[in-house]
């Protein structure tokens, strides 16, 4: 099926050579602009927030990157061949008409561009000791087989729980039939990465009256501007200036249930995490909740006034501290 090229280093206004620090801060700064807890036109950001997603996830991942590269300025004579690496095997089978239907989402969080050439969704399963697409047993009474696809979720739909609206549209590779299904998958708060939502009679069409399959939404976590999450706990990175890091400070730390303050102790090394209770994500609907950890990042002042540089060189001077004495 043609899709629609994705320049994603138009979409995070980045040249093609740009570094992976000019792809993470240009990803930051439109995610906080975008972000739709916080912009005024939550359906235009809704939308833009997921393209600036999808550009991450591309250009964020080594490999996924040159994969992007190297599709070129010919990436539509090659599109099926980078796409569907067994699709020659398919294109047999559905001349003897044991090919499987072919699946779209809509609704997801991810383009058709990137499900083609990046998404690991869309997969058409069978159900155990089923024999798959034999043409020579079509009408036997057979279950529909489940499929699978992906949902990107936020992390602020992982925190309350949410309603999506998801179409499906299946393609008989044969007839080029087609039909859309539209239908509501609910997640749940505590979504972790990796999880199957199922949503039951979603999937692949039975064979002689047999009910239908299961559709299974795989469910991966929308990269924020502000957190890491790994499983219920949240990270999150604060720049220090040297002396912050060494006389200790406060600072102002973002969460879901608005800004705190977090106490910096004197002596924080670049690296430490600092553990906030109960202010991470949920393991589930009305469960106890993770943590946030707050990571020390230590900033050398990239320029010195004349005034500054005689005080470090008086420290300098003065310290009796030596990061490499022996221990």
């Amino acid at each position: 099926m043609p899709v629609d090229f994705k320049d994603y280093y138009a979409t995070l206004g980045v040249a093609r050579d740009a570094t992976d620090d000019d792809i993470k801060k240009a990803f930051r700064g439109l995610a906080r602009r975008y972000h739709p807890d916080v912009a005024k036109d939550k359906k235009t950001a809704e939308e833009k927030f997921k393209e600036i997603n999808e550009a991450n996830e591309v250009l964020s991942d080594p490999a996924k990157r040159t994969k992007y590269d190297e599709l070129g300025a010919h990436w539509q004579e090659d599109a099926r061949a980078e796409a569907s690496p067994g699709w020659d095997g398919r294109a047999a089978r559905a001349a003897a008409g044991g090919s499987p239907p072919e699946f779209h989402f809509t609704g997801t969080g991810f383009s058709d561009f990137f499900e083609q050439f990046f998404g690991g969704g869309n997969r058409y399963g069978f159900e155990s000791g089923g024999r798959g697409f034999d043409p020579e047993s079509r009408a036997e009474e057979r279950r529909g087989a489940d499929v699978e696809g992906e949902i990107l979720v936020t992390l602020a739909e992982v925190m309350h729980g949410t309603l999506r609206g998801i179409s499906l549209r299946t393609v008989d590779p044969r007839t080029g039939q087609t039909e859309t299904h539209s239908f509501q998958v609910r997640i749940p708060a505590g979504a972790m990465e990796g999880r199957r939502i199922r949503v039951p009679g979603k999937g692949g069409p039975g064979v002689g009256g047999a009910p239908a399959g299961d559709l299974y939404m795989r469910v991966r976590h929308a990269a924020h501007p502000d957190f890491r999450a790994r499983g219920a706990d949240l990270y999150h990175d604060v720049d220090l200036a040297p002396w912050e890091a060494v006389l200790g400070t406060t600072i102002v730390a973002p969460c879901f249930e608005g800004p705190i303050k977090v106490r910096i102790p004197p002596g924080t090394n670049p690296g430490v995490q600092l553990r906030v209770r109960g202010h991470g994500l949920p393991t589930g609907p009305g469960e106890e909740r993770g943590d946030l950890y707050i990571v020390a990042n230590i900033q050398v002042p990239p320029q010195l006034t004349e005034k500054e540089k005689s005080l470090w060189e008086e420290l300098g001077r003065t310290s009796r501290f030596n990061p490499r004495a022996p221990s």
